[in-house]
């Protein structure tokens, strides 16, 4: 399958393509003012099951160094500028999103 992703900073929000064509939508948690999401195209390069600390659940790694997207062990940030620029989501959405992605998958950060 082919699958992309596509990150809108200011709607806080990840969608899943399959095919060029969006199927699936997640809230996410984006970088602080001061530690802001990059943007720009990006691919994962790393998919890393239970990396401990504040990520979750999951981490995949994205091709800018130290930024991925992750898991968190604090639900309650999810739809904020909270991260010090990666993306954030729920555990049982980037479980789902690992499920359908691999490493290479493109990523598009978008303001």
């Amino acid at each position: 399958m082919n699958y992309s992703i596509l990150i809108l900073l200011s709607k806080r929000q990840l969608m899943l393509a399959k095919n060029g064509k969006y199927f699936k939508s997640y809230p996410v948690g984006v970088g602080k003012f001061n530690t802001p999401s990059p943007t720009g195209r990006f691919m994962i390069v790393s998919k890393v099951p239970n990396p401990g600390g504040p990520f979750g659940v999951m981490w995949l790694g994205l091709s800018v160094p130290h930024h991925g997207i992750h898991g968190t062990n604090n639900p309650a940030s999810i739809g904020g500028q909270v991260s010090k620029g990666c993306i954030r989501m729920q555990n049982r959405d980037v479980i789902d999103l690992a499920g359908y992605v691999t490493v290479g998958t493109p990523v598009t950060i978008r303001s």
